[in-house]
């Protein structure tokens, strides 16, 4: 296969709106977190929100560190493609993909995490 120098360069905005939505996110759970924080909520539903946030937070960040790595391949590929260095470039590309899968993966499993924090909140209004 063969791969040129506008192939990687594809990924720079997917991963660019990638890493904007992971910050919207982990912007929007902080303030969730304070929010939380200054209502003083009941205890029981409380922890349990919190252990669902901190869960999330950690999620989140793995998912940003690996959409910033793949961003990383991504541009290392392009250098060795410059240098004309393909084979290392194809495998720097791959590992890329790869790390694009991985935050992408992570991010649905936050997303249905999203949705149990939303249960909690939801049972903690039945009482």
């Amino acid at each position: 296969m063969q791969l040129s120098l506008t192939t990687p360069a594809l990924l720079f905005p997917a991963i660019s709106l990638l890493l904007l939505a992971y910050t919207n996110r982990f912007l929007s759970l902080a303030a969730l977190i304070r929010s939380l924080a200054n209502q003083g909520a009941d205890c029981t539903v409380a922890e349990a929100q919190i252990a669902n946030l901190r869960h999330r937070i950690r999620l989140i960040r793995w998912m940003q560190e690996a959409g910033v790595l793949s961003f990383a391949l991504c541009v290392v590929s392009m250098l060795l493609i410059y240098l004309d260095k393909p084979g290392f470039a194809f495998w720097s590309f791959g590992a890329s993909l790869g790390l694009l899968i991985h935050s992408l993966t992570l991010s649905v499993v936050e997303i249905r995490i999203s949705q149990k924090a939303l249960d909690i909140f939801l049972d903690g209004l039945k009482r």
